[in-house]
């Protein structure tokens, strides 16, 4: 990044300890994000990476539910999808996304760059939810309808809830970390700006009984894989988050969690 972007016009989002620069010459796009991003604006970090944000409007609404699109372009990635078109280069740590004026593009920009980020530092994105609680975060995993956002919205008030839909796994020297993200399911309000070790990962079903139990290494790791975001079609990266989950998967706890939508079943989670 060359030292000139920080005097120009855009907002610093800082997810798990990685701030962006989002430039953008768009006074309303600008104030969409600090909206979007409240409590992960980071105006006093000097960010790592930039992305160029510009806008396009068509005659028709882009197609957000098209499929995502991430491929190797030189050095870098270039991504695409119905309602954005991205380039980045690994080498400056800048890209530049052409988009329509909504803050879901830009959402998903975020998300894909920072599984590429994640990638070669041995994390990873995971659709889970995940918490804080006597300060050890807990990620709940499991595909839509498992029960993310049920667990999430039966914590107790002394949880720090980190996300109820993508949770964020930084690798550090000594073990894992669960980074707070502003990426938000249907809970629709973003999580906390903030991280802890992580103490166990559960794999949830829901039930008539609360009760945990240990997974065998396998399922465990079959459902972490399942529940990985990763977007690229790159057999290299595609081959490095595949040893990054089973790191993570032999460092920690892996359990199926059996539970009915009452808030005791917080009580099994300590």
């Amino acid at each position: 990044m060359s030292s000139g972007t920080a005097a120009q016009p855009g907002v610093v989002v800082d997810i798990g300890n990685l701030p962006i620069l989002l430039r953008s010459d768009d006074a309303q796009l600008r104030e969409m994000l600090q909206r979007r991003y409240r409590g992960f604006l980071a105006s006093d970090r000097m960010p790592q990476f930039q992305l160029q944000i510009e806008l396009h409007e068509g005659q028709q609404e882009p197609d957000a539910d098209a499929d995502v699109e991430v491929r190797r372009s030189g050095d870098g990635w270039a991504l695409r999808r119905g309602d954005f078109a991205a380039t980045w280069v690994n080498r400056s740590g800048c890209g530049r996304v052409l988009q329509s004026r909504n803050p879901y593009a830009i959402d998903s920009v975020l998300r894909i760059l920072h599984s590429l980020l994640l990638a070669s530092r041995g994390g990873f994105l995971l659709h889970a939810a995940s918490a804080i609680r006597n300060g050890r975060a807990f990620l709940f995993a499991g595909v839509s309808g498992a029960g993310k956002t049920t667990i999430s919205r039966l914590a107790p008030p002394d949880v720090i809830l980190l996300t109820d839909e993508v949770s964020y796994i930084r690798r550090e020297p000594g073990g894992y970390r669960a980074c707070g993200t502003p990426f938000a399911g249907e809970l629709a309000t973003s999580g906390e700006n903030v991280s802890a070790p992580i103490a166990a990962v559960y794999l949830l079903e829901k039930g008539e009984q609360n009760r945990i139990e240990p997974a065998e290494p396998s399922e465990g790791l079959r459902a972490l894989l399942r529940n990985i975001l990763f977007f690229a079609q790159d057999q290299e990266l595609v081959n490095s988050v595949f040893q990054s989950a089973c790191d993570f998967a032999s460092a920690l706890p892996l359990c199926r969690l059996t539970f009915s939508p009452e808030e005791r079943v917080w009580e099994l989670i300590t």
